[in-house]
């Protein structure tokens, strides 16, 4: 199980929703998302909140410490083996007395026993207090160690980052360049850069390439100099999420490549950030059977970069949303898109959803996820998913898997 997974079940097992959550922390619910979705991870002081919200240690929820055997005892009582080790303490005891005495004596003899049992009990609760807060100590140096762990890492990675500028400042080949995203054509899906280039030293002759390299394709651009030396033009290439820049310089015969930029997500990035709030969990967690029934409680839309709180979005025609069930994800059934009226702070307002129109008998061997189809107005598609669930035969019952990363690109899905 990943941290936002553990997060996530933490927060549903308080029966708390994204939103109060993130009240709690004086974080935006998106931000609470993003951790249970793995897109990023809490800063330690507010791994150190969720640890006191959900009354576990950070090692739990960082996965490094195992969640402890199940007691029925509650803080400050004894527990069931405690209770144990007491009684066998006392049974030898008992055995160990001397055989009875006369009544009057047998009486003051009883009453010796039992302040010493009562004593030995206090001992004994005492004991167990202390090695609870032994242990509360602990997790306190576990917590200040992590943060020391931190802030070690960071400032070496903060060491590591200005030494590898230094290297390729001392190798570069370049006096000074830059390069930016000039524009993009989603119909074509391509996207072009604004590159140029000061050679460190200039030959008389020298020419250069820019290179693309996005994807599996490779695109270049001969360009000459211009004024102060400088190489300077425009180079489209196909829109991926996976585009290096770099530039060769050619003397006669002798050919030189310097590194320039690398753009991730820029395919990604021309989408709208989608987030599908789906109901499979809900629906699942209580139940004993593997019938998922038809949904009252529909599957809705929130686009991040609307900038609200509006768990209500679906996009201008053109572009279209499909929302349905996925078995490894692959299609079992599309959902039906419903509005209904709600009241909002006093006022109604129609909410889009979408909901399952049938029963769906589910297999237990599958992992099953609420995923959206968005199609934009060029025909591109993304696919965009919610949180999934199999069947523990541990447990015997539906959970979030332990592991599972789906893909965004749609031609990893069957519909």
């Amino acid at each position: 199980m990943t941290v936002g997974q553990r997060i996530a079940q933490k927060r549903k097992e308080l029966g708390l929703s994204q939103e109060g959550l993130g009240e709690q922390l004086g974080v935006s619910r998106q931000a609470i998302y993003k951790w249970e979705s793995d897109a990023s991870l809490p800063e330690i002081d507010k791994l150190i909140t969720l640890s006191k919200i959900f009354s576990v240690p950070v090692g739990r929820l960082l996965g490094v410490e195992e969640e402890p055997a199940p007691s029925e005892a509650s803080p400050g009582e004894l527990t069931e083996q405690q209770l144990a080790m007491v009684q066998e303490i006392v049974d030898r005891y008992l055995a160990a007395q001397p055989q009875p005495a006369p009544p009057k004596r047998r009486r003051i003899v009883k009453f010796c026993a039992g302040l010493g049992l009562i004593a030995l009990v206090v001992c004994l609760f005492n004991l167990f207090s202390k090695l609870d807060r032994v242990s509360q100590d602990y997790d306190s140096l576990r917590w200040s160690v992590d943060n020391v762990s931190d802030n070690v890492n960071r400032q070496i990675g903060s060491i590591t980052n200005r030494v590898e500028d230094i290297l390729k400042s001392q190798n570069a080949l370049t006096a000074e360049w830059s390069a930016q995203v000039a524009s993009t054509n989603l119909s074509a899906n391509t996207v072009t850069f604004d590159v140029r280039v000061v050679p460190k030293t200039y030959v008389e002759g020298m020419t250069a390439i820019f290179q693309a390299r996005s994807g599996e394709d490779t695109v270049e651009l001969p360009v000459e100099p211009g004024a102060d030396h400088a190489f300077a033009g425009q180079i489209t290439c196909p829109l991926t999420d996976n585009i290096s820049l770099t530039v060769v310089f050619v003397t006669g015969d002798k050919r030189e490549t310097q590194w320039l930029e690398d753009y991730g997500y820029l395919y990604t990035g021309s989408f709208p950030d989608l987030a599908l709030d789906g109901s499979l969990w809900f629906d699942m967690v209580q139940r004993k059977d593997n019938l998922l029934p038809a949904s009252d409680r529909g599957v809705r839309i929130q686009n991040f970069e609307a900038h609200n709180d509006v768990w209500s979005w679906e996009p201008e025609p053109p572009a279209q949303v499909r929302v349905g069930l996925f078995r490894d994800q692959k299609l079992v059934l599309w959902y039906e898109k419903r509005d209904r009226e709600i009241i909002v702070k006093g006022k109604t307002e129609t909410e889009t959803g979408w909901y399952r129109p049938r029963d769906v008998e589910l297999d237990p061997g599958g992992v099953y996820s609420e995923a959206l189809l968005y199609t934009d107005e060029y025909g591109r598609q993304r696919v965009c998913y919610a949180e999934a669930i199999a069947y523990d035969e541990n447990e015997q019952r539906w959970e979030t898997p332990r592991m599972y990363e789906y893909s965004g690109e749609a031609a990893d899905w069957t519909f």
